[in-house]
């Protein structure tokens, strides 16, 4: 591990690594042993990369592969917001590299995908401590950003900088980029309107609203239109009776067709 001279707002840290286990984890080590936050941690190769949900998260050389280690002083509820603030900030980040011609598809996917033209380009993985005092001791915000290659063949398809012709991007420059970006909206989230302000955001910049999804759980897949976020970031979906239905986890899908369950 080396503490890296990087362009970072003020007060932040930065650890990088030639290789690791997981980035997360190594927040999760930090986090538990009193690390008061505000540290990026990055690594040019991880082994147990991993996406939401247990997934793997296919980590190779030349793609940017950070976490942002963060102690928030709040409970557990508010401090998943901080995912919502991510993916604006995700968002924002990739789109200031951007040449003008590539920035109108860049989307966002609930709950924590960026996409370009439909296909996924960055994830993120927020995972927190347990409660402390009814405040959570600290929050790991893992980004992944598909700069130089995307897996193939896998369900949801994927992109990367490289594949879209958006010129070279290294991950040091990903970094800095995301690190501003990510600054600016925390103050945000952190200001007057709150997560009202990072949700309106979102869906400013959301794939999809009010066109048809489908929504896959563990136990069943429906489809409805998607009519927005509620006020705690949970997902609704205006279904064919007019009722409106709540998701607070699961995977979404574009169009009617209902895809395979995962095996």
């Amino acid at each position: 591990m080396a503490e890296q001279d990087t362009s970072l707002p003020a007060g932040y840290r930065h650890f990088h690594f030639g290789e690791i286990d997981s980035t997360n984890e190594e927040a999760r080590r930090l986090g538990d042993a009193g690390d008061p936050g505000n540290v990026w941690i990055t690594a040019d190769l991880q082994t147990a990369g991993r996406g939401r949900r247990g997934r793997e998260w296919v980590s190779p050389n030349g793609n940017f592969m950070g976490t942002l280690l963060l102690s928030p002083h709040c409970g557990p509820r508010k401090a998943g917001e901080l995912s919502f603030v991510a993916a604006v900030a995700v968002h924002d980040a990739v789109e200031s590299i951007l040449p003008p011609q590539l920035k109108g598809g860049l989307k966002l996917k609930w709950p924590n995908d960026l996409l370009h033209e439909r296909r996924k380009l960055a994830g993120i993985l927020l995972e927190s401590s347990g409660v402390a005092g009814g405040e959570v001791a600290w929050v790991a915000i893992g980004m992944g950003v598909n700069l130089a290659v995307h897996p193939e063949n896998i369900e949801y398809p994927a992109t990367s900088l490289a594949a879209m012709q958006a010129g070279h991007v290294t991950p040091v420059e990903m970094l800095e980029a995301l690190a501003a970006s990510y600054e600016r909206w925390l103050a945000v989230w952190r200001g007057q309107h709150g997560f009202a302000a990072i949700r309106e955001a979102w869906l400013a910049r959301a794939e999809g609203l009010h066109g048809e999804i489908t929504v896959r759980l563990s136990d069943e897949s429906f489809t409805g239109s998607f009519e927005g976020l509620a006020t705690d970031g949970t997902l609704e979906i205006r279904l064919s009776d007019g009722s409106l239905r709540r998701v607070a986890a699961g995977d979404v899908f574009f169009g009617s067709p209902t895809p395979p369950m995962a095996s």
